[in-house]
């Protein structure tokens, strides 16, 4: 069967889905140059944070990754806000928004700043989530609070991300950076440093351009970010700390969850997937075959067809996770 979501049409398709990641065609860009003249502030906790809005109907929350910023999602930013209200920010401590060197960074903070500028924003509609990587983790905690009646979440589509502690694989300079020298590891990054980590979780055939590179290295170096690295990284930890809880608001009914999995990614790809449809009722997934961390600027077309899919399916039949209440 099929639906419209805005303008676009979308077939209903299975629970579980492959994809070989070829490209149908170049999706347009945004340059960060751009993409930062679009940005306005709000403050929060006394730290001045940069977000992102457009778009009219219901309101989709972004959620970026570690260790870049909302840049990340200026593939999908165009459709998605031509069918959503699509809102992103940067999170305390990365890309263009404050990050206080004498501060302790937390999962649960950025939970709490997420939900500080929807009230900015006055949204009093049911939020959906799209999450990458340390993203996926601070909607965890959403759908969390949710469950607690703290929060109103309508649905979550997952990208690569550390989900399950017991399943992360953390790159070496992750490792260097919670260790003991770890201020000492952070303050001497540099941008060499990024490529060769960053090339390390890409796709084979998807490495990202020069240019990008640089648009990389500037939003980690804005505001002097890697004197905070070390203590941004401490979210390896928080999540073993609160497994349970996030794990478990996975499991419960209630709200409809996806997978969309870039599979050659070493840190959260094809063992981060077959844990989830492991320890998920009735796991809905997508697996994008040569695409590997970061899915949303490797395969932005992919991504974008897989995510209007699901939203589909939430005006069709969904299935009886999503209809029960837990």
């Amino acid at each position: 069967s099929a639906c419209l979501v805005g303008s676009e049409m979308c077939i209903r398709d299975s629970r579980q889905h492959h994809y070989t990641g070829t490209h149908l065609m170049p999706m347009a860009e945004i340059p960060l140059c751009v993409w930062r003249t679009r940005s306005q502030r709000f403050m929060f906790r006394g730290q001045s944070i940069r977000y992102w809005t457009a778009g009219q109907g219901e309101p989709l929350l972004l959620l970026h990754g570690f260790p870049t910023a909302s840049w990340d999602w200026h593939y999908l930013w165009g459709p998605l806000s031509q069918r959503f209200r699509v809102i992103a920010c940067d999170m305390l401590g990365f890309g263009d928004s404050d990050k206080p060197v004498d501060h302790t960074y937390s999962l649960m903070e950025q939970a709490d700043l997420q939900q500080a500028l929807l009230a900015h924003l006055q949204v009093a509609q049911p939020v959906h989530l799209l999450a990458h990587d340390y993203g996926g983790s601070v909607a965890q905690e959403l759908l969390a609070r949710h469950h607690e009646q703290r929060a109103d979440i309508a649905s979550c589509v997952f990208l690569n991300s550390g989900l399950f502690p017991e399943s992360c694989r953390m790159l070496l300079i992750q490792k260097l950076l919670l260790s003991r020298f770890g201020w000492l590891v952070g303050r001497s990054f540099g941008r060499d440093d990024l490529v060769r980590n960053v090339i390390q979780v890409y796709g084979p055939c998807t490495h990202p351009s020069e240019s990008a590179l640089d648009d990389f290295w500037s939003l980690i170096a804005a505001n002097r970010g890697t004197r905070i690295l070390h203590k941004l990284v401490g979210y390896m930890p928080e999540r073993r700390l609160h497994r349970e809880r996030w794990v478990g608001a996975m499991q419960r009914k209630g709200v409809p969850l996806r997978l969309i999995n870039g599979v050659v990614d070493p840190l959260s790809g094809a063992h981060m997937l077959e844990r989830y449809r492991q320890l998920v009722p009735e796991p809905d997934t997508v697996q994008l075959l040569g695409i590997g961390h970061y899915p949303h600027t490797e395969a932005p077309v992919q991504v974008l067809r897989h995510y209007l899919a699901f939203r589909c399916l939430l005006y069709t039949s969904p299935s009886p996770r999503d209809r029960q209440k837990s």
